[in-house]
């Protein structure tokens, strides 16, 4: 598997580089590698813990942290984009494992993956666009939190937290002693973060933190808590595994639960959470590819990521791993870091298998502390500072908004919080558009004494009963024209307002006509059947032709 996909990647490698005037120099090449470096070291400790909180073997973390981060970073919509194990989806998978079994986790994953492949191939990646800017905010400072958050439990006594069953609340933190070391150790790794690009850009400012925190620590003999704490992260090659039973009989898998069931039974039982972690997994991904493509200047490769996602959990599934999805604090680092091509993430990936296969004794020994200044300033880099200003600047509708998706990516998921957004959103942007329907009446040019009303305004579902409100039927005379020139007919709401408008007028024996129909408004009241005459009205509205209304056709409900 792995020299096809490493073909496939120098395929895909050199038009890239070429267009981004790098070429394959050696700087280039050096830049990418210890960036990848870099984020291999920070995958680490977040792949175990996540793997603690879906209830699985630090191992399933660490090889879908592997598989799913190889394969996206070589047939993934965005060069620099970072992709494993997450938290946004092990809480999920947490009640999976504990009622059914790991087996069925690794089953959950393939349905996710082919769920995910659908979604790609089926170019609905495409509806990302739809994400408002407020939400993008919104969801960057909640992510920020988050993982500022999930660091907090480094400053506590390894496994406590996991033996509490509280999660990080129920841990116990470090002695005073050595919690002020592992303080002093942080802010030394984000100092020198932050102080060494001034200086040099030879190496990535968060490998050389990691690299100097490392080193004091182990020469002095400091004792804090080191990724060996955490779990052995040893381990061999990931195998072939078929989490499915086809026998019927109970059968032990890898880590000693019963393999799936190859019945509907079974299906009936994943499709749910599969159902919620493609949903989760493709909203974080393609959010994170926006955000990296922000910073490189790349643009699309929705569809092509969500493919790449879905492939890369498939095979995980089949491999022992827990699946995942794009990680945007990785993304930040290896970007950051000078990376912008799949190499980086190749290499991380390939770095990380080294680390379980035979690097395991020597990464066992880096300390948190380093790890943790890292990620603390990679919070700094993710937090949308500049939101705290402009939210008096901007529309109080989208500063709600940016704190409503902050606070709920922080109490319960991004998937949740950017839906929540988008619903809110496009609620006000419904109801602004709902208040802007008016008219504006004269007397016809063209049609003596009929009188004319000129919709101002969009109307659809949110407009409809305010564009019947608009009329003064009893006091009209014989003949009205509704004037469209200034609005469009959306949906079937404002077909039936149009028709509701016509059988009041009918049935006060007055003729009603539609004018300066544009083409889209046309076909869609052609299509109801609600033009008497079908004709095509000019797109530019350089002439005007009056329909005649046929009623009854949508009815009264």
């Amino acid at each position: 598997m792995t020299r096809i996909l490493m073909a496939a990647a120098k395929n895909r490698l050199s038009p890239e580089l070429t267009n981004m005037g790098h070429g394959w120099g050696a700087n280039r090449m050096k830049i990418e590698i210890l960036a990848g470096l870099t984020v291999a070291l920070a995958l680490v400790p977040e792949a175990v813990a996540f793997a603690f909180v879906a209830g699985v073997h630090p191992l399933v973390g660490l090889y879908a942290a592997f598989i799913v981060g190889l394969i996206t970073a070589v047939i993934g919509g965005r060069p620099g984009m970072i992709s494993g194990a997450t938290g946004a989806l092990a809480v999920v998978m947490v009640a999976l494992v504990a009622e059914h079994g790991v087996e069925y986790l690794f089953a959950t994953v393939i349905l996710m993956g082919l769920i995910q492949i659908t979604v790609g191939v089926l170019r609905w990646g495409k509806f990302i666009r739809l994400v408002p800017h407020p939400v993008m905010l919104g969801f960057v400072n909640g992510l920020a939190i988050v993982i500022f958050l999930a660091q907090l439990s480094q400053f506590q006594v390894p496994g406590s937290a996991e033996a509490s069953g509280h999660g990080m609340a129920g841990g116990d933190w470090l002695p005073g002693p050595q919690l002020a070391m592992m303080l002093a150790l942080v802010a030394l790794t984000m100092a020198i973060i932050w102080l060494l690009p001034k200086v040099t850009t030879i190496i990535p400012a968060p490998l050389a933190g990691i690299g100097i925190t490392a080193a004091i620590v182990l020469v002095f003999s400091i004792d804090v808590p080191r990724v060996g704490d955490l779990a052995e992260i040893a381990g061999g090659f990931p195998a072939f595994h078929m989490p499915f039973s086809f026998s019927g009989e109970p059968t032990a898998g890898l880590y000693g639960d019963l393999l799936a069931p190859f019945t509907m039974e079974t299906f009936w039982i994943i499709l749910p959470y599969a159902l919620i972690l493609s949903a989760i997994g493709l909203i974080e991904s393609l959010l994170t590819l926006n955000l990296v493509g922000e910073i490189t200047g790349e643009k699309g490769g929705a569809s092509q990521e969500c493919v790449a996602q879905g492939v890369a959990n498939t095979v995980t599934g089949f491999f022992g791993g827990m699946g995942g999805c794009a990680m945007i604090g990785q993304s930040m680092i290896n970007v950051k870091s000078g990376a912008r091509t799949r190499i980086a993430g190749i290499a991380a990936a390939l770095f990380l298998l080294s680390f379980i296969l035979i690097g395991a004794p020597l990464i066992e020994q880096i300390p948190l502390a380093a790890l943790v200044g890292v990620m603390f300033m990679v919070v700094i880099g993710t937090f949308a500072w500049n939101s705290l200003t402009i939210l008096f600047k901007v529309p109080r509708t989208d500063a709600i908004v940016i704190i409503l998706v902050t606070v709920v990516t922080v109490a319960t998921d991004l998937a949740t919080a950017v839906v929540v957004g988008v619903i809110v959103s496009a609620l006000a942007y419904s109801w602004q558009n709902a208040t802007r329907i008016h008219a504006i009446t004269r007397d016809s040019a063209t049609e003596k004494g009929a009188k004319v009303y000129e919709i101002q305004g969009p109307l659809f579902f949110g407009s409809a009963d305010g564009f019947m409100e608009l009329f003064e039927i009893e006091s009209d005379p014989d003949t009205v024209i509704v004037d469209f020139n200034g609005s469009r007919v959306v949906d079937q709401s404002a077909l039936q307002a149009i028709e509701a408008v016509a059988g009041k007028y009918e049935a006060a024996n007055k003729r009603i006509m539609l004018r300066h129909l544009s083409r889209d408004c046309h076909r869609l009241l052609s299509k109801a059947g609600h033009l008497m005459v079908d004709s095509d009205d000019d797109p530019d509205y350089e002439i005007a032709t009056d329909y005649s209304v046929r009623t009854g056709i949508l009815g009264d409900h």
